[in-house]
């Protein structure tokens, strides 16, 4: 199947989630690019201020090519700390004139800026890669300022792991013109909240996100990224109401029998209209 093929599926496919079909194989054009620079550095909890403030400095004038997260950091066991991940397609030379205001904060405890190659790019955020049991919640931001950087400063980070804020822009914002369901995302900050979802956890982690939602609610947009939903979300948090009703016509259309369903289906969670007899395999 292709954007000419078969145009309408193509579409949904690309953003509108998975209630449409299961891709079984993918065609991909690469392209060149030169090895990545970047890396994490990290400071302890005092300096957090003095990161944000680069933060704001850095991502005012990013190019696209430069991708930029700030982390508030509380790993259980351990100290909080506050630390960048940093990626710039790009010269290594380049990306470290992109980034000095960085060396201007003292104390660091790790800086292992460098050449990443490409299949090492998603080390830089140290996730973990085996199942953890946790609670994420994202917002979009249609803006942030020392303002917002004072309420985000004001209290302590437990019970979460991770406060993050990521810069967007890019290719991103330029997702329009009909490529996809997904389209553009216009909003220049993710907000993302990371906890423990363990059951003795778990009610002090939602708690502490709908605090940090809650102080930060003049510039939460409203919508976010279908990619970025979690529980308690619809597919109508990530889609315009033309859009929406145009995935759930082509649902409709392909799979009257709802033989493929996503996380969040674009006919509804509750209360939407049957499309039929569900097909089960006994």
């Amino acid at each position: 199947m292709t954007a000419e093929s078969d145009p309408e599926l193509f579409w949904a496919l690309r953003g509108g989630g998975g209630d449409f079909a299961v891709v079984t194989a993918l065609e991909l054009e690469p392209y060149p690019a030169s090895a990545p620079y970047g890396g994490r550095v990290i400071w302890p909890e005092h300096r957090s201020r003095e990161v944000y403030d680069a933060f704001l400095e850095i991502t005012a004038e990013a190019p696209r090519e430069l991708s930029v997260w700030i982390n508030r950091l509380q790993p259980p066991g351990a100290p909080p700390m506050v630390t960048l991940d940093l990626a710039y397609l790009g010269a290594a030379a380049q990306g470290e004139g992109l980034l000095v205001r960085i060396d201007r904060i003292e104390g660091a405890i790790s800086d292992n800026r460098g050449v990443v190659p490409v299949a090492d790019l998603g080390a830089i955020a140290a996730e973990p890669t085996d199942p953890v049991p946790s609670i994420t919640r994202a917002e979009l931001l249609t803006g942030l300022d020392a303002d917002a950087v004072e309420l985000l400063l004001a209290k302590p980070v437990e019970p979460l792991i991770n406060l993050q804020i990521r810069h967007l822009g890019g290719a991103l914002a330029e997702a329009g013109g009909g490529a996809g369901a997904s389209g553009a995302v216009a909003e220049p900050y993710l907000l993302g909240l990371l906890g423990l979802g363990l059951p003795h956890a778990a009610d002090a982690t939602r708690a502490r996100q709908a605090e940090v939602v809650a102080d930060l609610k003049a510039r939460i947009s409203g919508r976010k990224p279908y990619t970025v939903l979690s529980p308690g979300d619809t597919a109508a948090k990530s889609f315009s109401g033309g859009t929406l009703a145009r995935l759930r016509e082509i649902k409709r259309a392909r799979d009257p029998h709802n033989v493929f369903r996503a996380n969040y289906p674009v006919l509804g969670q509750t209360g939407s209209p049957p499309l039929g007899k569900t097909h089960r395999c006994e």
